[in-house]
């Protein structure tokens, strides 16, 4: 490791288990990322089949989950290794700083206190020779948060703007939005489910991961009264501070709303699933952030112009005036987010910055995110 150094290394692997998105960035001093972020390259790397079922198996409880977790997560951190392979052919890993990895979820139980994101930081750090940075949730669970979402404080310091209320949503498995206002306040939630539903239906009636840029959402007509069944879900009425994840919206939970609807065209569902994303952002937007002038989605779902669409008319209806767009038109690619925020979590912890926002988690105060696992 080179303590001076200003390179970071940011890995992702959300609740749509596809595969790895990592970028590899310069990072100005310690709070001051508008004085220039620079991305130096990003890589992917898709889950194989057997590793995305592993991972998706230890979403439910079932039998020998303690063995089965730790090979799932040896194989997540050969995965991420692979990851770090392809953002440093030409940049030698002892002038990185430190590798922030978020691990992969498969509880998130913050009512109990606790949430699990399963990875072998340990073993990265052999596999890769940098300083790992890992377990970012738990200190925020710990002093009473959700542990979720952490990304509103890295989207205000790089997308915040003084003169203007500005909302940014990640849509991955989950939606959640942050609410930025032009008085620097900061609000965000999981809102609800994002591609999850979507991708579950699509995978059961066509074989395929996702339904690509909601060309399949299209083509069905929504079903209103299976609409207004979804959206009854508890959930999505809560306060904020809240957080959520495939816990709550499984195959099961969708199956139990779908009951009434057995005769329905699968193509329908599809749009109507579509459709209930969008209503839940909508309505989240329209309650928090009713004056935002803009709304910037990034992660999968900005790729869906179907979803982006809807999303639009559903803040129209609303009598919310915001333009929908993507976190492209402020520079950062819609894919590269989420990750470039788990480098400058990371950049945080080596600094003994916090990370975390109290007004979004809930949590008793600023704490400082993260456990150390040096290579």
């Amino acid at each position: 490791m080179n303590p001076s150094s200003n390179l970071y290394i940011g890995l992702m692997s959300g609740t749509s288990l596809d595969g790895v998105d990592g970028v590899l960035v310069a990072l100005p001093d310690a709070g001051n990322v508008h004085a220039g972020m620079q991305m130096l390259t990003s890589a992917y790397a898709p889950f194989s089949t057997e590793l995305r079922e592993q991972l998706m198996a230890l979403q439910q409880p079932g039998g020998n989950e303690i063995h089965l977790e730790a090979l799932a997560a040896n194989a997540l951190a050969e995965n991420y290794a692979a990851c770090v392979a392809s953002l440093l052919q030409k940049i030698p890993a002892a002038e990185v700083r430190a590798l922030g990895v978020h691990g992969q979820t498969i509880r998130h139980r913050p009512e109990l206190g606790y949430t699990r994101q399963t990875n072998n930081p340990a073993l990265l750090a052999e596999l890769t020779g940098i300083d790992v940075v890992a377990d970012m949730r738990s200190r925020d669970i710990a002093a009473g948060g959700q542990g979720a979402p952490l990304v509103p404080a890295f989207h205000r310091a790089v997308f915040g703007a003084p003169a203007a209320c500005r909302v940014v949503v990640n849509i991955g498995g989950i939606g959640n939005i942050s609410v930025l206002r032009a008085d620097g306040t900061t609000t965000g939630f999981d809102t609800g489910p994002g591609n999850v539903l979507m991708d579950a239906w699509i995978a059961q009636h066509q074989g395929k991961a996702y339904d690509d840029n909601g060309s399949w959402a299209r083509q069905g007509q929504v079903i209103p009264a299976l609409l207004d069944a979804l959206c009854d879900e508890p959930y999505l009425h809560q306060t904020p501070p809240k957080s959520t994840g495939r816990d709550l919206f499984r195959p099961d939970w969708m199956a139990d709303k779908l009951q009434a609807f057995a005769d329905a065209a699968a193509v329908d569902v599809q749009a109507t699933l579509c459709a209930f994303t969008a209503a839940t952002i909508a309505a989240d937007i329209a309650r928090h952030a009713a004056d935002a002038d803009s709304v910037y989605v990034c992660g999968g779902g900005a790729y869906n112009a179907c979803l982006l669409d809807m999303l639009g008319r559903q803040l129209a209806q609303r009598g919310c005036n915001a333009r929908v767009t993507t976190t492209e038109e402020l520079g950062v690619s819609p894919n590269h987010v989420e990750a470039l925020a788990f480098a400058w979590l990371a950049q945080r912890f080596t600094h003994r910055l916090a990370g975390n926002l109290p007004e979004v988690t809930g949590a008793r105060g600023l704490r400082i995110l993260g456990a150390l696992y040096p290579a």
